[in-house]
């Protein structure tokens, strides 16, 4: 990656938030600190990492931050933390996307091994989001006709049906879904469908 994973601490409550802070450090972990939601929003989201929160903060609380997030489609994980009686917000929390909750009091461990998932997750994630960058500029390379002809490839039409479709001949389809497929780079159909379904993935 060519930036540093990064943990943001969400958290009013500064010397909890410190704490964590230096948990996190002592075990190499980059960190930064936010004492409300909205001050995490109003800075840009670091390019690789995940995001700590608590599910009840004054202003915005984590469930208000998860919509905050996916309006501005910033696909950090989220890990949600849970005082006593917060189950039900966890729960919502997980519905609308968080990798994770964790209930205070908490053990160190078991938090940095969240952390951790985190990290995994998030590098795969990386990995897909520049796959799907890359795929987006191979489309572009392609010529209307070759763009319309993979989209009813991958939609499963064969070259009699495009052919008929467009008034062409099937070998001029043969012609146009060949170059096609040279530009996206991919060998059979399986692959192409499994290629622009990443790519509509990172679109949403």
């Amino acid at each position: 990656m060519t930036e540093k994973f990064t943990v943001c601490i969400i958290d009013d409550d500064d010397d909890f938030r410190k704490s964590l802070a230096w948990l996190l450090e002592r075990h190499k972990f980059n960190v930064q600190q936010y004492s409300a939601a909205s001050s995490f929003l109003d800075q840009a989201p670091p390019e690789t990492g995940c995001i700590v929160t608590d599910v009840r903060m004054p202003g915005m609380d984590g469930l208000e931050l998860q919509a905050k997030l996916i309006e501005r489609k910033i696909n950090l994980p989220v890990i949600v933390i849970t005082g006593y009686g917060d189950i039900e917000m966890a729960v919502k929390a997980m519905q609308n996307g968080a990798l994770d909750f964790i209930e205070k009091p908490f053990d160190d461990k078991e938090f940095i091994e969240i952390i951790n998932k985190a990290q995994k997750r998030e590098s795969e994630e990386h990995k897909e989001r520049q796959l799907a960058n890359d795929i987006k500029t191979r489309v572009s390379t392609l010529s209307a006709r070759e763009k319309e002809v993979m989209e009813r490839v991958v939609r499963g039409k064969p070259n009699k049906v495009i052919a008929a479709e467009f008034f062409l001949s099937p070998r001029t389809v043969e012609i146009h879904r060949a170059n096609m497929m040279r530009k996206m780079k991919v060998g059979s159909v399986a692959e192409l469908v499994r290629m622009t379904c990443l790519a509509e993935r990172y679109e949403k």
